[in-house]
């Protein structure tokens, strides 16, 4: 069993970026900005915001982050958007959410520029990603992709079954790991709540994704030996030794699982620190003027 250090990897692509923002200001030339818009006061998104603009700071971002409260009517926020779309010295836009209910969260992304769009929800980023086409690409899906590669795990002609079908993660790391590319030229199976026999389809798997959000989903009889398993879960649960009270757990029953594995992530230490970085990579793209690729 190895373990995939997401932590690790995280720090070092910091310091590529960090690297190349330098040269960018050295030459006399702005470094990236990224603008959140953040409505009302929900704690997670605080919490979120604040570590996206620690890592801005890291790296040599510009980052600036607009608060509003959440009376903010759906048409204030629309033509806030459009200012910041019309605003050459913004590169990357994301909408931090939950937004209140009365606004509609599929309109106002609809609304980004979709050359802005960082977190890579926009339909067009979307299309383009189902086209095999460059395009911005979620964050944790990306994270995983890039996770792969950096550890040179084999993927073409694995066998990848993801659960979960979200939009956020599920569709599009299947998407991303049936493509012509490397990581990617898998066959891939997706699992959900209406999959019949998802511990026989996992116990197939060269690689597992888990991505439902159900702590210890994944358990030792569902994983063949050597598999690399991925767990995206971050479900907090109570545990009374932890000084808060709680602790992060994944979707994986991580002890129980590791010593059938080649490859796992840990939850926390994995997945997550580098969705960070790809939130920062992509900003950086969009201050190039280029999409990923």
């Amino acid at each position: 069993m190895q373990i995939i250090d997401g932590k690790m990897m995280a720090a070092r692509v910091k310091e590529e970026i960090a690297a190349e923002v330098k040269a960018m200001t050295d030459n006399g030339e702005r470094p990236p900005h990224l603008v959140a818009v953040i409505l009302g006061h929900d704690g997670g998104s605080e919490a979120y915001v604040a570590n996206k603009e620690r890592n801005c700071q890291a790296v040599g971002f510009k980052s600036t982050n607009l608060r509003f409260e959440d009376t903010m009517t759906e048409d204030e926020l629309l033509t806030e958007i459009h200012r910041l779309n019309n605003d050459p010295e913004v590169d990357g836009i994301i909408i931090q959410l939950p937004l209140p209910r009365h606004i509609d969260a599929q309109k106002v992304n609809e609304a980004l520029d979709y050359h802005k769009d960082v977190d890579g929800f926009h339909p067009i980023n979307v299309g383009r990603l189902a086209l095999g086409l460059p395009a911005f690409r979620p964050a944790t899906p990306s994270a995983i992709i890039e996770l792969l590669r950096r550890y040179d795990i084999p993927t073409k002609g694995k066998h990848a079954v993801v659960l979960g079908r979200s939009n956020i993660v599920g569709k599009p790391i299947a998407t991303m790991l049936m493509q012509k590319a490397l990581p990617g030229d898998c066959t891939v199976t997706v699992c959900h709540s209406s999959t019949p026999d998802i511990k026989e389809k996992c116990r197939q798997a060269d690689i597992i994704v888990a991505a439902l959000g159900v702590p210890g989903f994944v358990t030792e009889d569902m994983v063949r030996p050597g598999a690399v398993v991925i767990d995206v879960g971050t479900t907090r649960v109570p545990d009374p030794t932890a000084k808060s009270g709680s602790r992060l757990r994944g979707d994986v029953d991580f002890e129980a699982v590791k010593d059938k594995c080649e490859w796992i992530t840990p939850v926390p230490g994995g997945v997550g620190p580098m969705t960070n970085c790809i939130l920062m990579l992509n900003t950086l793209a969009a201050r190039r003027g280029e999409f990923p690729v």
